[in-house]
């Protein structure tokens, strides 16, 4: 099958031949159809994120058909369309995983990490994170829900009753996460890179009722803030700009540092916090709901081959919406 490798860190990706794999016990084998970029991808690339097997098959938000089963596989079957996330395969016996905080596993894999992903032509996922595709998402669609859709509903569910919700940071995961917060009746204040009058435009498009710099206070304060911008900077601009007992969550697994701010930025009952990973709760909530709103997921279509120019683009903040590899 092709796949693109990584071979180290900080290096481009390598289109090569490689041996597809064959499914174990608990395993599928999934022929991918449709494998979404995510900004994590970039951090695994550029070797922000550094514990990756190598050589590497990046790639977590993948779509694709069940080709081959393992023996102890009882659904889903051959035929079958399944999602393909970001958490791979959890050990279900220690402290965290007993107490259902199975994102917090320490045995935890991760598709296109810790093990090969969806940068290929196929790969191998373990059934127990294997979600079913609700049928009115084509393959496309559905691919930016794996981990942009499923990492932001986490922390939208974190972030707890918010009538008033900020986005910073407004890529792959906030477009979905606004029109899901829309849907359910919040205002939604959309924080983009200085000067970007594109980002904000789509914003406004998407139902926010207030779209500017990221650096900006918005015109009132807050009930909660979301930051998918991996850029600690941020989170004390956040913290100002949440009314006392508001919640800052960030919501990406890397983040520059956080530079030293006041505690009265934090004072009167502010919360910070941090999200990581995603549960099979996490999964199947989110997919249930995403077709009720219905939400709209805005792509561009790539070849496999044209990874690197990709994440290119997604570093360089050249993206609205989601960047989607079809082998």
């Amino acid at each position: 099958m092709k796949a693109m490798i990584l071979d180290q860190p900080g290096t481009r990706l390598h289109l090569r031949n490689v041996v597809t794999p064959g499914p174990g016990p608990t395993e599928i084998l999934v022929k991918v159809r449709a494998c979404a970029v995510c900004r994590t991808d970039l951090h695994v690339v550029d070797g922000e994120l550094t514990a990756s097997k190598l050589p590497l098959i990046p790639g977590h938000e993948v779509v694709g058909i069940v080709e081959a089963v393992g023996s102890h596989v009882v659904a889903p079957a051959v035929g079958d369309r399944v999602g393909v996330p970001w958490l791979a395969r959890t050990c279900g016996d220690c402290v965290q995983c007993r107490a259902g905080r199975e994102n917090l596993c320490a045995r935890a894999e991760f598709t296109g990490y810790t093990r090969d992903g969806g940068y290929a032509e196929a790969l191998i996922a373990d059934v127990s994170y294997a979600f079913p595709i609700p049928e009115p998402f084509e393959d496309v669609a559905a691919a930016p829900l794996l981990c942009a859709g499923l990492i932001g509903y986490r922390a939208y569910r974190i972030a707890g009753v918010a009538p008033r919700l900020g986005l910073y940071g407004f890529g792959a995961a906030a477009h979905l996460l606004c029109q899901l917060a829309v849907h359910d009746g919040r205002d939604v204040y959309a924080f983009t890179r200085r000067g970007d009058v594109r980002a904000q435009e789509f914003a406004r498009s998407l139902g926010a009722v207030w779209a500017g710099s990221a650096e900006d206070l918005p015109p009132e304060p807050l009930d909660a803030a979301i930051l998918f911008a991996p850029v600690g900077a941020l989170v004390p601009i956040a913290l100002r700009a949440v009314a006392p007992a508001g919640t800052v969550v960030c919501a990406g697994i890397h983040m520059t540092d956080i530079p030293a701010f006041p505690y009265e930025t934090l004072w009167e009952e502010r919360v910070l916090r941090s999200v990581a990973n995603l549960t099979r709760e996490d999964g199947e909530a989110f997919l249930r709901v995403a077709p009720e709103i219905p939400i709209h997921v805005a792509t561009e279509v790539l070849p496999l081959e044209k990874a690197n120019h990709a994440l290119d683009r997604l570093r360089a903040g050249d993206v609205d919406g989601a960047l989607v590899l079809v082998p």
